[in-house]
């Protein structure tokens, strides 16, 4: 065991230098892959995390704290001005996410400090000073060799290396090793090398293998100085000639161990962590997975508030033959009384397996009762009464994440009624911000409870996994938590408000989408496998394009080998300067485009539109399922904003306004049985909704003109009349109107518009002039939402934004930019919804074979059977127009046609 470990006689305190370990994992971790909803960058927070968790598992400290640096001069600055004054300003992302790592850290109830006038690592020396002069052992985790002067038998000090895992761990017998010195020693060398870091300089010349080498013959700086004649030959003029700036050194790497703090090393200990607060925080950040499952075992062993991890109690059955219908009859029926479902098996591309299904009821003060059903083991009886209780809707039920089950038992013929309650969907509703929704993590936010069961990876796919032993009583168990946690979800929304919305919009639509993912849509495979070959070549072409311009070889998906193309090699006007050297993303390729004659960033341009189209046409391809179509999966609880997104393939992703997206579109083909597809989607509905709820009389005034509504608004902007609004006006204008439904700023705009930021401002003060309304609106938006807490939309769906009032700026104008862009794209994925609802209703109650297919955005796809155009097209019209009432009408454009880019308008 090592001599600085925790024993049963010896506690050990663990120091961590709070400042220096979050800079290291915010330059360790990339940030585009740290990021959360509202757009705030977590890589320091997490790296920080990952890290404290780390080594909390792997050294079992029994006392904790962080020290963390101020940004206030210390006495060192007072005496030196020049330190650290070569050090940049930390960037905006970095400095955003210290709050989040302190607010990680109350929530885990990790004591952390700062002091005026002190740096981290003077605290660290003081505390494991005083815990060492009591007979605690120390560790100290740092970045900063400075501390290895900290280190004898009782201190070791942990130094990170490469990335946020790996450390060195160093006792006196390791300094030794490493520097030849002592840890007393070492000061006095890092005097004479100096630190650039810390901008002190060294003595010319005199390297660290010399600066070594006099403090082991010398035994230190005192005797050195002392003896400084005896230095001989140029490095000893040197030495002489620099010493006052060594002195000066050595002040000031000397770590204080008396500074003046109160804290009691007795007394750091980790405190009784509290569950709920700490899924607060991860929620917030979005951390999922892994890391929060870390993070919870290695808090395991430490003491617990509250009734966290109070298990569920459930007496589970696995009903044998002719046993199903007796104890389906048995269950508890009316009012009050909901059944949980779980299941497991499997849903792809059309085709579905279903394994077993649990059916449990809460227990009302004494545990809860559950079956668990074997669907390949159900004789007919049995089966008949299952599909019949599944099917009944007097029999209430609640589900987690419904749509992957319904799909399941419509591939074994049964259906899924009487759904009352979605768990996911109404946690969705109730924290919108959040990326998942885990029933594990449910169950212990909203009932304080730990389910103890089968693993869930937090998707669709948790409620389907492989049986194995103990399935019946882990199905069993989730079953339960979905039943009691549908209660606590229900009466936690009526808070919120939310409630109508679940039982009105999201609940209903869960089986409208299913059915539009077993049906999906047809695909030309001919037709994309030539598009592929054709961007395939394109894409080959582009290279040897850039290859010939430039005279050779190079990976053009290599920014490092781009960078030294473009700027080096070529000489080209440097870009934006990045962590990773200047960029070279689409955006600096244009610019470049615009500012030389050389044709690389064009051919560059070139080639990543055409990769991007080829990989696209991949993806699709390789969704073709055996039916010949493409069954994509629509998400109901990702976008914060209420908007349906798609996955496997992403249909929102294909491009409509290029000549390329629109062949791609012609992919997607009306199937067999079918006559045509009929696209419908709404007009300009965003706008109509910012003229509906600012109540601006000129906008709205602009809808009712008859005029292109582009042209109007372009017109009363330059006071102008309609036909003499040019192409540019319309354009600046048409990007304004679209821009300020996104809290799109002046620097925004002026780069959409490839125009000064002053003209960008001036262009919105006139836009402004004319619509007083929209200022106005979008004004009272930000404040009403800084007030309350949280943007709502005609229905009432509401996104929380607690950043509004952060006393981080970047955080700050995030929130403000969502409470702007939330109230009118959440309406409109409102009105799409309870337009499809519509939709769907009036196919059925009219008897038509005709389908919904895809929703994309503000459009529909339909599926039209022979004879039924033109009663699908009323229909569609009809109940599309009437899905709300807003000032300015809502209108449908409709189109026909037998492929997708076809049936466009």
């Amino acid at each position: 065991m090592p001599k600085n470990e925790a024993t049963p006689s010896r506690p050990c305190l663990l120091l961590l230098d709070g400042h220096s370990l979050a800079y290291r994992a915010f330059y360790a971790l990339p940030e585009e892959n740290f990021s959360t909803t509202t757009g705030q960058t977590t890589n320091a927070v997490y790296g920080f995390t990952s890290m404290l968790v780390n080594v909390l598992r792997d050294e079992q400290p029994t006392h904790v704290a962080v020290c963390f640096d101020r940004s206030e001069p210390t006495f060192r600055h007072e005496e030196y001005t020049p330190y650290k004054a070569n050090r940049s300003a930390s960037p905006d992302s970095f400095r955003s996410q210290m709050s989040l790592i302190h607010e990680m850290l109350d929530a885990l109830h990790v004591p952390h400090m700062s002091l005026p006038g002190y740096e981290a690592d003077d605290l660290i020396a003081t505390l494991a000073t005083r815990a060492a002069d009591q007979g605690m052992n120390v560790l100290v985790v740092t970045g900063d060799r400075d501390a290895l002067q900290l280190v004898d038998d009782r201190i070791t000090v942990l130094m990170t290396r490469v990335g946020i895992s790996n450390m060195t761990r160093f006792t006196p017998e390791a300094v030794e090793e490493k520097y030849g010195l002592t840890p007393v020693q070492y000061p006095d060398f890092a005097a004479i090398r100096g630190d650039s870091s810390d901008n002190l300089p060294n003595i010319p010349g005199v390297g660290e293998k010399t600066a070594a080498k006099w403090i082991r013959e010398f035994g230190s700086l005192e005797e050195l100085v002392n003896r400084v004649d005896e230095v001989t030959g140029k490095v000893g003029d040197k030495l002489r000639a620099h010493l006052d700036q060594v002195l000066l050194n050595r002040r000031l790497t000397h770590l204080l161990r008396d500074a003046p703090l109160e804290q009691d090393v007795t007394a750091l200990t980790i405190g009784r962590w509290d569950r709920g607060e700490i899924d607060k925080i991860l929620d917030t950040l979005e951390f999922r997975g892994e890391i929060r499952d870390r993070l919870f075992k290695t808090l395991g062993a430490a003491e617990a508030t509250g009734e966290d991890g109070e298990a569920f109690e459930v007496d589970v059955v696995r009903l044998g033959p002719d046993e199903v219908a007796a104890w389906l009859a048995a269950l508890p029926t009316g009012p009050g009384h909901r059944a949980g479902l779980a299941f497991t098996g499997s849903y792809a591309k059309g085709a579905g397996r279903l394994d077993g299904i649990a059916i449990a009821v809460p227990g009302d003060g004494a545990p809860g009762r559950a079956a668990f059903v074997d669907p390949v083991a159900l004789t007919e009886s049995d089966e008949a009464a299952l599909r019949a209780w599944l099917a009944d809707e007097s029999a209430a039920k609640a589900v987690h994440d419904a749509k992957g089950p319904m799909l399941a038992l419509w591939s074994q013929g049964m259906e899924l009624r009487g759904l009352t309650c979605d768990t996911a969907l109404a946690a969705y509703l109730a924290m919108p911000g959040q990326r998942a929704f885990p029933l594990e993590d449910l169950a212990r936010s909203y009932l304080q409870r730990e389910l103890r069961g089968q693993a869930d990876d937090g998707g669709q796919a948790s409620l389907f996994d492989d049986l194995e032993e103990e399935a019946a009583r882990d199905l069993g168990l989730r079953a339960l938590a979905v039943a009691e946690l549908a209660d606590a979800l229900e009466a936690f929304l009526e808070t919120r408000g939310g409630a109508g919305l679940l039982r009105d919009v999201e609940l209903p639509l869960v089986g409208v989408l299913a059915e539009m993912e077993r049906a999906g849509i047809a695909a030309d495979g001919d037709h994309l496998g030539r598009l592929e070959a054709e961007f395939g070549a394109a894409v080959k072409q582009a290279v040897e394009a850039a290859h010939a311009c430039v005279g050779e070889q190079f990976n053009l998906g290599s920014p490092k080998q781009l960078q030294e193309i473009l700027f080096v090699r070529l000489g080209l006007p440097k870009t934006k300067k990045t962590k990773t050297g200047y960029t070279t993303d689409a955006d600096a390729l244009a610019w470049l485009a615009t500012q030389t004659d050389h044709e690389l960033p064009t051919i560059m341009l070139r080639h990543r539109d055409q990769a991007k189209l080829k990989v696209t046409v991949e993806g699709l391809i390789k969704e073709v399922a055996d039916d010949g179509r493409i069954h994509t999966t629509f998400n109901q609880i990702v976008a914060a904003t209420g908007r349906l997104s798609s996955e496997k393939p992403n249909l929102q992703n294909i491009p409509i306004r290029t000549v390329e997206g629109r062949r791609i579109r012609q992919g997607f083909v009306v199937g067999s049985g079918y006559e045509t597809l009929l696209t419908a989607d709404y007009s300009q509905i965003e706008l109509r909704i910012m003229a509906h709820l600012s109540g601006d009389e000129s906008l709205i005034a602009a809808f009712e003109s008859g005029h292109d509504f582009h042209k109007a608004t372009a017109a009363r902007v330059f006071d102008i009349a309609p036909g003499e609004v040019t192409g540019e006006m319309r354009a600046k204008i048409k990007a304004m109107n679209y821009g300020l439904a996104y809290g799109l700023s002046d620097y925004g705009l002026s780069a959409q518009l490839n125009i000064p930021v002053a003209e960008a401002r001036g262009l919105k003060e006139e836009y402004f002039e004319e619509f007083g309304g929209v200022r106005d609106f979008l004004n009272a938006i930000v404040a009403q939402a800084r007030q309350d807490g949280y943007t709502e939309t005609i229905l009432g769906r509401r996104r929380y934004l607690p950043d509004l009032n952060s006393d981080n700026r970047q955080r700050r104008e995030m929130a403000e930019r969502m409470a702007l862009n939330a109230p009118i794209q959440g309406s409109a994925a409102d009105i799409i919804k309870v337009a499809m609802l519509g939709v769907h209703r009036a196919v059925k109650d009219a008897g038509l074979r005709s389908r919904m297919l895809l929703q994309v955005h503000d459009e529909l796809v339909f599926e039209v059977a022979p004879g039924e155009l033109d009663t699908l097209r009323d229909l569609v019209v009809g109940r599309m127009n009437a899905a709300y009432s807003l000032r300015v009408p809502l209108e449908v454009s409709v189109g026909v046609g037998r492929t997708w880019e076809d049936a466009g308008h």
